[in-house]
Formats: structure tokens, sequence, C-alpha cells
């Protein structure tokens, strides 16, 4: 029963999203906003809705090693499992963009979650409130600077639905958001204390794993496909949003304090590790490209560190 709440929970989210997702992009379309700062507002925020809801929910339940594994496993699994699969698949081109903003940005805000948990083994309201703050000067400059780094976050299906649509997909979207988050957060609760570990390390390995679901499919239709280059940046961008946007917010709504001391002396330690990997593999051995050996290097790490977590 436990798995079978996890699976639908996920599978509820991951629809919940992408209705949210097409909700979002056609109000805003009606209301005339312009189609870069849908990209990289309403889009960034609706597809990191799955990830926000389970935090929060997460936290009110008081499971916030639930909350801060998510999010921290989340980026993770982005670099090492996303960004692996997809680079054996397709070597992709990196934009002056990952060393310039989007490296930076992610670098830094992973390092101020590191401080904010290591200080005092909490994330508290006004380290929240300093988290969005960051967030919403990042999204300034990109939208003040960046422009042509962002012009490709809006989804293929940037079309504008009739109203009723509109309204319905916020309506469904919103509830399966919720009953997605209310399954998931059940059966991985249980099923933690059934095979007698933390909600930490589920949170770190399964839940993280199907919260990054949407982003490995997106990449490799956008593979199979062939029709725009799969940008590193949108992976990055995610890892940023989990950090500001989800961890932020939760905590600004009810504190995350730290239970299970793994989190502060492993599992933060390879988030930061791949982040550092990431800038090394883009300049070597091949100047600003990714390939298949570089994918299996971030497979490999990713299976490495799954290992360790389970045993």
């Amino acid at each position: 029963m436990d798995y079978m709440y996890i699976g639908t929970g996920l599978v509820l989210l991951i629809l919940g999203g992408n209705w949210l997702l097409k909700s979002a992009v056609g109000f805003s379309l009606r209301l005339k906003i312009p189609k870069i700062v849908i990209g990289m507002t309403v889009v960034s925020f609706a597809t990191s809705a799955p990830e926000l809801i389970v935090s929060i929910k997460a936290a009110l339940n008081g499971h916030a090693d639930l909350s801060l594994g998510n999010v921290i496993g989340s980026n993770i699994a982005n670099l090492g499992l996303v960004l692996g699969i997809t680079i054996i698949l397709s070597t992709i081109t990196i934009q002056k963009s990952f060393y310039k903003t989007d490296w930076p940005v992610m670098m830094i805000s992973s390092l101020i979650l590191y401080f904010f948990l290591a200080f005092d083994g909490k994330i508290v309201q006004y380290e929240g409130i300093i988290l969005v703050s960051l967030l919403i000067a990042f999204l300034i400059y990109l939208l003040r600077f960046q422009k042509a780094a962002v012009i490709d976050e809006m989804p293929e299906d940037d079309e504008e639905l009739p109203l009723y649509k509109d309204v319905l997909f916020m309506g469904i979207g919103g509830v399966a958001l919720w009953s997605g988050s209310e399954l998931l957060i059940q059966g991985a609760t249980d099923l933690a204390i059934d095979l007698g570990v933390s909600t930490r390390i589920i949170g770190v390995t399964i839940v993280s794993v199907g919260t990054s679901i949407p982003e490995l499919a997106t990449s490799i239709v956008a593979i199979l496909k062939k029709e725009k280059a799969i940008s590193l940046g949108n992976l990055i961008g995610s890892n940023i949003f989990n950090i500001l946007a989800v961890l932020g917010i939760t905590s600004i709504i009810t504190p995350l304090s730290v239970s299970d001391q793994g989190l502060l002396t492993n599992d933060i330690f390879w988030m930061l590790g791949f982040a550092f990997l990431i800038l090394i593999l883009v300049f070597f051995p091949s100047r600003m490209k990714l390939g298949w050996r570089d994918g299996i290097i971030l497979l490999g790490l990713y299976s490495v560190f799954i290992f360790q977590m389970i045993y």
C-alpha cells in the first residue's frame, strides 16, 4: 500500500503540475503579459509547484526532513540522474549564461542553504525571507540583462485557451497537487517506518527522483523531437528555484528543523559536490560541451550516492 500511495501521489503531482502550468500560461496570455516574463516567473513557479506543495505539506505535518530531503535530493537527481541520462543520449552545447549567471547563482544559493543549516540546524522565517528576496533579485536581473538566455523558457503548447478551460485546469490541477502530496507524504512516512529508516532517506531517494521525473521526461522528448537545444540552464534554474522558492516559501510558512543529521553530514555535501563537478565537466575535457563520457561519470556518481544512502 505504501508503494501504491507513493506511485499514485507522484502521478497526481505530475498531472497536477502540468494542468496548473497550462492554466497559468493561459491566464498570463489572456492578461497580455510578455512571454519572456511568463517563462521566467509563471512557468518556473508552476513547474516547481509539486516540490513546493510536498514541502509545505510535509513541514506542516512535522516532517521537515522530508521537505529538506526532497529539495536536496531533487537537486542531486537533476544533475546526476536527469543531466547524466540526457547527455548520454545527446551531446549538448553550453551557453555563456552558464558561467555568467546560472552556475554562480546556483552555487551561491547552495552555499547559503548550507550555512543556514550548519549554523543552527534550522531555516527560520527571516532566512526564508532572505531566500525569496534573492530569488526576486535574480529574476529581475534575468529579465533586465539576460533576456536572450531565457527566451525559450515557454512551453511549446503556449496557446491561449478558452476561459472555462483555464479555470478548469486550475481547479483540477490544484486538487491533483494537494491530493498527490497527501498520498505521497502518507506513503513516504509509512514506508520509512516499515523499513526502519528516516523520512530523510525516503525524501532524498524515492520522493526526489519522483519529483524530478517531469524534467527527465521533458529532456528526453526534446532529444527525440530534435527540436531545440536542451538547456543545462533549465536544470540549474530548477535547482535555484528548489532552494530559493520551495525552501524559502516553506520556511516562511513554518520553520524547518533538521532531525536526521545525515542531511548535514552527507546529503548536502553531495549536492555541493555535484554542483562543483558540473563546472569542471563543462570546461574539461571538451570546453563548453557535455557528452556521453560526462554522462557516464554523472550517472555513475549518482548510483554511488543512492547505494550509500540505502546501504
